[in-house]
């Protein structure tokens, strides 16, 4: 695992910016609040603010991530209210909250910037129950959320616009359709559900800390498709909430609180989230776990009792996720996973096209941002294969193909970087076999797409040239990604 988590390819260095960025913007609001003088309770929302106004939001270009950054408030301070206002109403809490929760994930129809606007607005509301906010706190905490939500669109936009030089890939959408057919409103239903699950026997358990329960199955419905996909991240958030609680033992408990301390283990906390949340939802939780040990910590309230009801309300969540998607309009992993891998091919194949492009010297060919791209369906496609090759998945033959394709997928990668790379160099030059390597490629990514066999063409010479040389090794892996995504039957892995 760390592995995977450390040594896991970081084209253009983007995990580690999106990370230090985070750490600088999260600090720089946290310090404008206590300049402002706002109380510990203020200061906590701006950090959380900040924190998620450079988490979430991310829209494909810089111009609509600026305008979605801007729409936060608007979403989040409404809600603010309401929370506030429903603080002695609980019934009415619990209702608004559920609802909250439901139009939070079917926001995410429209695309990014509905996804950043839910998961806001859920977070929102979640922070007022996490601080019991009252009415008469509301004027500190819309300037806290107001002050850091500029200072990490100052930071994001101005200090360290990184995006400018290049551009991020928008965040792959959820697969369409209309009614009780889309994806989007299934899970809406499934995660009101489970959410309500969730909230009632949270309270059973906890009746000051029964939000934790409901928090849990809203992170585990966010950037999941389908039954698979949230029950295997159910498993990773409760993992990574069970190692958090063990280093919030080892770490934060014996802090106590103190300011000093407690703000620099928060800011490698912060870096954590970021850098790993990419690659690994488990390490994500575990920073998260930590970091909410740390919170606790400096409002005075953390112990191993606390740490431990964290982990039962973690459990309910979990459960109610679960439950959620196993008996609510299920949604099955079968054309989610091909669809997904369909797009990564294709990508793969516009890489391929773009890099041999400026192989051959054409001033507008840029495959970087391609070379982004990829990495990202990449990363949902693991995602969505995820619970194929999960250690309890007793199914062993699909578990090996799933396996194989995901290699096979590495090894694309790995060719392109390679390619990627040798396209860099300004004395590479331009081979005539490399137009035609291309062309094979293309076929082998519409024969795998279209469902048409295919076979591997090769000139039989020495390919001395690196840039050839990455190609047909591309061609090949594409070539035995044929035999592990279909069946003998010719249907799809996932259908197996």
């Amino acid at each position: 695992m760390l592995k995977r988590v450390f040594m896991a390819p970081d084209p253009g260095r983007t995990r580690l910016r999106f990370a230090a960025r985070a750490v600088l913007g999260i600090a720089l609001a946290v310090a404008l609040c206590g300049l402002a003088g706002q109380s510990l309770a203020g200061t906590v929302t701006g950090g959380l603010a900040a924190l998620l106004a450079l988490f979430t939001v991310t829209d494909a270009t810089v111009r609509g991530q600026a305008v979605t950054t801007a729409l936060l408030p608007a979403v989040g301070l409404p809600l603010l209210t309401a929370a506030a206002e429903l603080h002695d109403h609980p019934v009415a809490r619990d209702l608004t909250f559920l609802a909250v929760v439901g139009a939070g994930v079917y926001a995410r129809r429209w695309g990014p910037r509905g996804h950043s606007l839910g998961v806001f607005a859920f977070m929102t509301f979640f922070v007022a129950q996490f601080l019991h906010a009252t009415t008469d706190q509301l004027p500190q905490l819309y300037a806290a959320v107001l002050l850091s939500v500029l200072a990490a669109a100052a930071v994001r936009f101005g200090l360290w616009c990184y995006e400018r030089r290049l551009p991020p890939p928008a965040v792959p959408a959820p697969p369409g359709g209309t009614g009780l057919a889309r994806v989007t409103t299934r899970q809406a239903i499934q995660a009101t559900a489970g959410a309500g699950f969730a909230l009632v026997v949270g309270q059973l358990v906890s009746g000051q800390r029964w939000y934790w329960a409901v928090g849990a199955t809203w992170w585990i419905f966010v950037n999941t498709t389908s039954r698979g996909e949230t029950l295997v991240r159910g498993f990773r958030r409760l993992l990574g909430t069970v190692i958090g609680i063990g280093l919030g033992l080892l770490v934060a408990l014996p802090v106590h609180g103190d300011p000093a301390v407690t703000a620099a283990l928060a800011a490698v906390c912060v870096f954590g989230i970021f850098y790993t949340a990419a690659v690994s939802y488990t390490w994500m939780m575990l920073w998260v776990t930590l970091l909410a040990g740390l919170l606790y910590g400096l409002l005075g309230v953390l112990g191993p009792d606390l740490l431990a009801l964290r982990l039962a309300e973690t459990g309910v969540g979990a459960l109610g996720a679960a439950l959620a998607v196993i008996l609510v309009l299920p949604v099955t992993t079968h054309s989610i996973t091909d669809a997904w891998i369909r797009r990564a091919l294709r990508c793969v194949h516009a890489c391929a096209v773009e890099t041999a492009r400026r192989l051959a010297g054409a001033a507008d060919a840029d495959p970087a941002p391609r070379v982004a791209e990829l990495e990202q369906l990449l990363a949902r496609v693991r995602l969505s294969v995820a619970p194929l090759v999960h250690p309890l998945n007793p199914m062993l033959g699909r578990k090996r193909r799933a396996r194989h394709v995901l290699d096979l997928l590495d090894d694309c990668a790995r060719e392109i970087r390679g390619l990627v790379a040798v396209a860099a160099d300004p004395e590479a030059s331009h081979d005539t076999r490399l137009a035609t390597a291309c062309r094979r490629v293309e076929a082998a990514v519409e024969a795998l797409t279209e469902g048409r066999d295919l076979a591997i063409h090769t000139d039989g010479l020495p390919h001395a040239e690196p840039a050839l040389a990455h190609l047909h090794g591309l061609e090949r892996a594409l070539t035995e990604l044929a035999r592990p995504l279909r069946t003998p039957s010719g249907s799809p892995l996932v259908g197996a």
